[in-house]
């Protein structure tokens, strides 16, 4: 691995013409198959078909808990009739690995001239059998998790742009921390900012084009692949809106959190949290309470420099409307935050806090653009 600043460490994807066929079998709970879900809620065109043999005739709706007009088949000839040309390996197991049973699925995908992307850990052109099988049929394989060779250190070199950087933490993996970091860069580009969304993970790199997936970088370089990331963005625009990832509260996957919140030195973060989850997932271990995770992520941040919690993106699925205003409320007299349910709400007052925010810095700076 080279520690040079210069390098590069963004891959570069095009979905450009592909109508994806999602594999989703294993995932049980609407929560899980979080790259078919994502791909529905914010690329709906490019999602043909959902394939999970068990759950065959169910909707978009039961399945990935997003509405969407695909439904699901049983194989892969069905996802044909419904247009898919590629297979999209639709979510990711505890620990990335490709399961046994999917490489039937792969192998008859390239064998039927479909291109495969997958988000995995285990990478598919790392395979002997689906690399010389996809080259005898001139298909590609994409690695949403593909790490270039060279990597830079960081340098805190994000501290001296001049675009707003805003990260989004969580409570735990899975809260929604990729969909708020969308919600606030669609909403921000609707008032007519120049806001970039920095894809930290494959979803992310699936749904914008370009990215890393930093829980697959070594741990000496995840703060300067997210540094890196963050000069890109702001090259061509006015706000870096980072996806986060993991939780510093989760003791698998803190490092990855830790190192993107130092690597894209932000200005402000948003806490993403669902409601009701009191324990965080494949660990067991408890959830603090907002207000004390807003404790943890501004002292950690401030270890290298300062940065403060906006506001709750809190995640309400599977509640009744009335729960969820309940549970807003709840949030909102612990923090004292605006706390919204972007999937829901959209993200208008979490992006109203940022502003203000952003406008109250450049006054005391004395900059008055």
């Amino acid at each position: 691995m080279s520690a040079s600043p210069t390098a590069s460490p963004i891959l570069r994807v095009d979905t450009a013409g592909k109508r994806f066929a999602a594999l989703v079998e294993g995932a049980s709970h609407p929560l899980d198959p979080k790259t078919a879900a994502g791909l529905a809620r914010f690329r709906p065109e490019r999602l043909a078909v959902i394939v999970d043999p068990a759950r065959a005739g169910r909707s978009a709706a039961e399945v990935l808990g997003v509405a969407h007009p695909a439904h699901v088949v049983r194989d892969l000839e069905g996802a044909a009739r419904a247009g898919a040309n590629a297979l999209l390996l639709g979510t990711a197991p505890v620990g990335g690995r490709l399961p046994e049973a999917w490489r039937a699925w792969v192998v008859e995908a390239i064998e039927r001239g479909w291109d495969v992307w997958g988000g995995l850990h285990d990478q598919l052109a790392d395979d002997d059998v689906f690399r010389t099988t996809a080259a005898r049929h001139g298909v590609a394989l994409v690695d949403l998790r593909r790490v270039p060779a060279e990597l830079p250190v960081a340098a805190l070199r994000a501290a001296a742009i001049d675009a707003e950087v805003v990260l989004t933490v969580g409570s735990d993996c899975n809260v929604g921390k990729m969909t708020a970091a969308w919600a606030l860069t669609e909403e921000l580009g609707r008032r007519g900012e120049r806001a970039a969304f920095v894809a930290t993970g494959q979803t992310g790199i699936l749904l914008s084009g370009w990215g890393l997936a930093v829980d697959r970088v070594p741990a000496d370089f995840i703060a300067g692949a997210a540094e890196a990331l963050v000069l890109e963005a702001a090259r061509g625009a006015d706000w870096a809106i980072v996806e986060g990832q993991g939780s510093l509260v989760h003791p698998g996957y803190s490092g990855v959190t830790l190192g993107l919140l130092h690597g894209s030195v932000p200005r402000s973060l948003v806490l993403c949290h669902q409601a009701g989850r009191e324990r965080v997932k494949h660990g067991g271990l408890s959830i603090p309470s907002l207000e004390r995770l807003i404790s943890i992520y501004e002292e950690a941040a401030e270890w290298v420099s300062p940065a403060r919690v906006r506001g709750v993106a809190l995640n309400t699925f599977g509640l009744s409307p009335a729960e969820r205003e309940v549970e807003k409320a709840r949030a909102h007299a612990e923090t004292g935050l605006p706390v919204t349910d972007v999937a829901v709400d959209g993200a208008a007052a979490l992006v109203d806090a940022l502003v203000r925010a952003r406008d109250e810095a450049r006054v005391e700076r004395g900059d008055h653009r």
